[in-house]
């Protein structure tokens, strides 16, 4: 098996704090520059899984460096450079607490809050009679709470704004971009012969300029379906085959774990790290139409550490 990056553990000059996320790990240099390690640590459920998957981290970090650039004529993002294949290092910004989640398609956590009997998501009225994986005639916004520790909670526009979490002003550009981010990502997964299904974009601050912050299309935040096969699968009600992290909460479902008190993690063999290790890569390769390059994973920390050292001096 290859090195997975589990934690890390830096202390760069200048350096005031640094925040262990679930899955990446964010070193604040003097309030200035944020600097993103994407670790090789994967979470469902809102809770991080006992082993890493090597090269996750590398396909989060590059994938969502690509859509930050061919995403930047819509809003500014946070992004200054990627000094290793593993790490983004930007602006300092001030993170709204929100999340903002986009969702073209009835699936996933939508779907079983559908099945449920729900017929409002987040304050969006859903029709009746809807199948899973069904397409919404306009893609809906679906914010959530952007919880500091435990589970994310959904939020309507109305409460955001009653809260005072946003300001109304904000909270319309917000969702004006979002809605712009999720139309070039779908443009650019459709011509990759994939759709982008639904996925969330998290925004921050500095001054007055609103940024584009974290990772954007990745399979962490984001699902794909393989249009070619989306219509036949949907006629005939089948799963969709699908790119994204739900293959990893199905496992865990299908092995009664959904990160509920009581219940127990299933043994994550070498064998299903490493199918989802590939997948991942298979990922990678289908939304960018490149070759994954598995940058060795031997000795990983004493590089990355050295390439941001190197950074932050020049």
């Amino acid at each position: 098996m290859n090195e997975a990056i589990i934690k890390t553990d830096f202390q760069f000059p200048n350096q005031k704090s640094v925040y262990h996320g679930k899955v990446r790990d964010v070193y604040n240099i003097n309030d200035e520059l944020l600097v993103m390690v994407a670790s090789d640590r994967i979470s469902a459920f809102d809770i991080v899984l006992p082993r890493g998957i090597p090269y996750k981290g590398q396909v989060l970090n590059q994938i969502a460096s690509k859509f930050l650039n061919a995403t930047s004529d819509i809003v500014p993002n946070w992004k200054v450079a990627s000094p290793d294949p593993m790490v983004t290092v930007g602006h300092y910004c001030k993170p709204y607490a929100v999340e903002m989640i986009i969702r073209g398609y009835l699936t996933g956590s939508s779907w079983r809050t559908y099945k449920s009997g729900a017929r409002e998501i987040c304050g969006v009225p859903i029709p009746d009679g809807m199948k899973e994986h069904q397409r919404f005639p306009e893609p809906i916004v679906t914010p959530t709470t952007k919880a500091v520790e435990g589970h994310d909670e959904d939020i309507s526009r109305a409460e955001i704004l009653k809260q005072g979490i946003v300001s109304e002003e904000d909270y319309n550009k917000l969702e004006e971009y979002t809605i712009k981010l999720f139309q070039r990502g779908s443009e650019i997964a459709a011509e990759k012969g994939l759709i982008l299904v639904d996925t969330k974009y998290e925004f921050g601050k500095v001054g007055d300029q609103i940024y584009l912050i974290d990772e954007i299309h990745t399979p962490d935040s984001s699902r794909y379906f393989y249009a070619n096969e989306y219509e036949d699968r949907f006629a005939k009600g089948e799963p969709q085959k699908q790119l994204s992290k739900e293959f990893v909460r199905e496992w865990l479902m299908e092995n009664g774990f959904q990160g509920k008190d009581g219940q127990q993690m299933p043994e994550m063999t070498d064998e299903f790290v490493q199918s989802v290790s590939e997948r991942y890569i298979e990922l990678y390769e289908q939304v960018t139409g490149e070759k994954f390059n598995r940058v060795p994973t031997e000795g990983v920390l004493e590089r990355i550490e050295k390439n941001i050292f190197e950074f932050l001096k020049a």
